[in-house]
């Protein structure tokens, strides 16, 4: 099962970039967007209707923002959007397809950058998510969270580790809060790991691998690969054993994030 999650920042750009022509040519079972800045109504074109996928989506209530999709082969048993507080369910930030006891889940985690404001919110949902996430961890369903999570976890999460220490996104607590989820090694010391936890797919594929995900469009950064990783899939531990690859694709250029591919044994 081959899983993909891709922030599109506006998923008519990225169409007009030829992201569903390289979709098609990479045998993908779900896909999971993040930032599709549209209302549904304006994605009915073929153009972002691949055949041979279900499609999904869960609008932000103000137009031109945020908003998540879910593209399957298969057809899920349920689809979900809400997650019961409006603040974020009005933003169009999830997304849950069903298919038995496998869920499939497209989250779009609020960025604080702009300011204090969007920074308060952001923890806001960092302290209301917990309990979601420690629930869903003990129901004894897989989950698969693909999403822009707006942080890292570690050095080699990021190319300016220093500079970065007092911005968001990579504030220590952030860091704490995203890989206090997480049974792995793959953090910065600031906690001791769950022993039952999360599984961060790309780090079971790499655990030192050193790839970014997404790139300021500002001074270069791309071209000089100045990035952070901050795109995942967070996965149940049944499901996570099952891992066989993990890919970023920061070629071609979409969006100012890259795809990640996960390939999990069926």
């Amino acid at each position: 099962m081959r899983i993909l999650s891709f922030n599109a920042n506006g998923l008519r750009s990225a169409a007009s970039k030829g992201f569903f022509e390289w979709f098609n040519t990479q045998d993908i079972d779900v896909l999971c967007v993040q930032e599709t800045k549209a209302q549904e109504h304006q994605l009915t074109d073929a153009a972002f209707r691949p055949a041979g996928y279900h499609a999904w989506f869960k609008d932000a209530q103000k137009k031109g923002y945020s908003g998540v999709a879910i593209y399957s082969r298969r057809a899920p048993d349920d689809i979900r959007t809400a997650l019961g507080w409006a603040p974020f369910d009005d933003e169009g930030r999830y997304i849950e397809a069903r298919f038995g006891n496998l869920s499939v889940v497209s989250f779009y985690i609020p960025s604080g950058s702009s300011g204090a404001e969007r920074q308060g919110f952001k923890e806001a949902v960092m302290a209301w998510l917990k309990p979601i996430l420690d629930g869903w961890l003990a129901s004894g369903r897989e989950y698969v969270l693909c999403g822009d999570w707006n942080i890292v976890r570690a050095r080699n999460d990021i190319r300016n580790w220093t500079g970065n220490q007092k911005n968001s996104g990579c504030l220590p607590h952030e860091r704490a809060w995203l890989s206090g989820l997480m049974a792995d090694a793959c953090h910065d010391g600031l906690i001791v790991p769950p022993a039952h936890g999360w599984k961060d797919a790309f780090r079971v594929a790499k655990p030192d691998v050193v790839e970014y995900s997404w790139w300021s469009q500002r001074g270069g950064a791309r071209a000089n690969n100045v990035g952070w990783r901050i795109d995942y899939q967070i996965a149940t531990p049944g499901i996570a054993a099952g891992i066989r690859s993990a890919e970023i694709f920061p070629e071609p250029k979409f969006s100012d994030h890259a795809p990640l591919l996960v390939e999990y044994a069926e």
